[in-house]
């Protein structure tokens, strides 16, 4: 099988698509050859068997126009050197070219994990022969031809290192700042376990996007205000790469996603040994009730009763979890997936 994929970013730099460059190169393992259509193109190295086109959104903003125009371009070139079509989570190139795949004959497969979506959604479902997600709660779910899948963490890189000592009654939030993400709702938790007297240090890793630079700035003044800011501290989004030297280094992982995203995060988190608590449902259904929360109350409330564990207990739990991850939502179990349905 020869397949086309169509993405945001190919850079395993990039704070929140970084992780996409493994999942290339564990699909260049199993199929004849990858062409890659991106808007924009960073570090990577592929096998010989991964070609890379980029819009160009690296060297500078063009219009939606232009990117359109060069997007549908290359598709229409490369025509001859794919069978298949795999689309991750923008359903605007299915809506761009679902009709030009369709006259060419070539399966359309696409990527959607969110719990917001519209009609538009449903017209680019009507392209594909399948959407791919991992949630229960995602939009794409309610479709029959929508089949769920692996997460996907590489749990070679992301794995406990007994040589890093976490540090005591720590918490990780890591994720884009954005409104979405809610990481509001961990900021009220950690006022009322404040307010209560428990000790704790809080982490917040992530860069907002240019439209939300002012909700992150409402953050930073939320938690000056509440009195927080000897215990919490605001960092910038880092590579992927990068991300498994914060795990090991916390005990918890905060994640207030809504249900219907189940951030992959968690299961990277988990991989590593660190105590993931989610306000996922699917993520509820997966590791128990206990390590969930609806709201910031909620939220206080496990964080009391997990911050009361000694080491010993949240490393037991944690590689329970882990377990867990390398048995059902590993890069090679994606892979695999993906592979026995697409080819």
């Amino acid at each position: 099988m020869r397949l086309l994929i169509v993405t945001q970013a190919v850079d395993s730099e990039d704070p929140v698509l970084g992780f996409f460059v493994r999942w290339i190169e564990e699909l260049a393992k199993r199929v004849e050859s990858i062409e890659v259509i991106c808007l924009k193109m960073g570090e990577c190295n592929f096998p010989k068997n991964v070609r890379v086109h980029s819009l160009g959104k690296e060297r500078g903003r063009a219009s939606r126009a232009a990117y359109a125009a060069r997007f549908l371009a290359l598709a229409w070139r490369a025509r001859s050197d794919y069978d298949a079509v795999l689309v991750h989570m923008n359903q605007e190139y299915v809506l761009m070219a679902g009709w030009l795949w369709k006259l060419l004959g070539k399966r359309v497969y696409m990527w959607r994990n969110h719990y917001a979506g519209s009609w538009l959604t449903s017209v680019a479902a009507a392209f594909c022969t399948n959407i791919f997600c991992t949630s229960k709660h995602s939009y794409t779910a309610k479709y029959e031809k929508t089949i769920l899948m692996p997460v996907g963490v590489d749990t070679e890189r992301f794995a406990p290192d007994e040589r890093v000592a976490r540090n005591p009654r720590s918490m990780l939030f890591l994720a884009r700042m954005a409104p979405s993400k809610q990481p509001e709702v961990l900021i009220d938790a950690l006022a009322e376990l404040a307010r209560t007297g428990q000790s704790f240090t809080a982490s917040f890793v992530g860069s907002p996007l240019p439209q939300d630079e002012a909700y992150y700035e409402g953050l930073k003044e939320k938690v000056r205000e509440l009195g927080l800011a000897d215990t919490v501290a605001f960092l910038p989004g880092v590579p992927n790469e990068e991300a498994p030297a914060l795990y090991r280094a916390h005990e918890i992982f905060v994640n207030a996603s809504p249900s219907g995203m189940l951030d992959k995060t968690l299961f990277e988190a988990a991989a590593c040994g660190c105590l993931p608590l989610a306000a996922s449902a699917d993520w509820a259904e997966q590791a128990g009730e206990d390590l969930s929360f609806i709201d910031a109350a909620s939220l206080a409330r496990r964080l009391s009763v997990t911050l009361a564990y000694s080491p010993a207990d949240i490393g037991a739990r944690a590689a329970k979890l882990r377990s867990q991850v390398v048995e059902r939502n590993s890069l090679a179990r994606l892979g695999e997936a993906l592979e026995k349905v697409m080819r």
